[in-house]
């Protein structure tokens, strides 16, 4: 694959456990870089639990950049999108 998309929860609680040593989200990173996938694009999910907090994403950016510059991914060069797929927001067509 040329590019993979890397979906985070961003609520209470779901992303820290993600996040987390032993978390899915560091798992499934690192395993995408170490298959070769050099291209990533960072979805973070639920944002609608969140009332879209801009803060909340931001934190979210910050962890997610620091742990993904670890595993060899250049943080600049990685889109974070907020989503929500509940309500299809940012999914097909742009957030109004």
């Amino acid at each position: 694959a040329d590019c993979a998309i890397l979906i985070i929860a961003a609520g209470t609680g779901e992303f820290e456990a993600g996040i987390s040593k032993d978390g899915q989200t560091r798992e499934h990173a690192l395993l995408a870089f170490t298959l070769g996938v050099r291209q990533l694009i960072v979805a973070i999910n639920k944002m609608d639990t969140t009332k879209w907090s801009e803060d909340r994403f931001n934190e979210i950016i910050k962890e997610t950049s620091n742990f993904i510059k670890k595993v060899g991914y250049n943080p600049k060069a990685v889109a974070f999108v907020p989503i929500s797929g509940w309500h299809g927001d940012n999914m097909l067509e742009e957030s109004t």
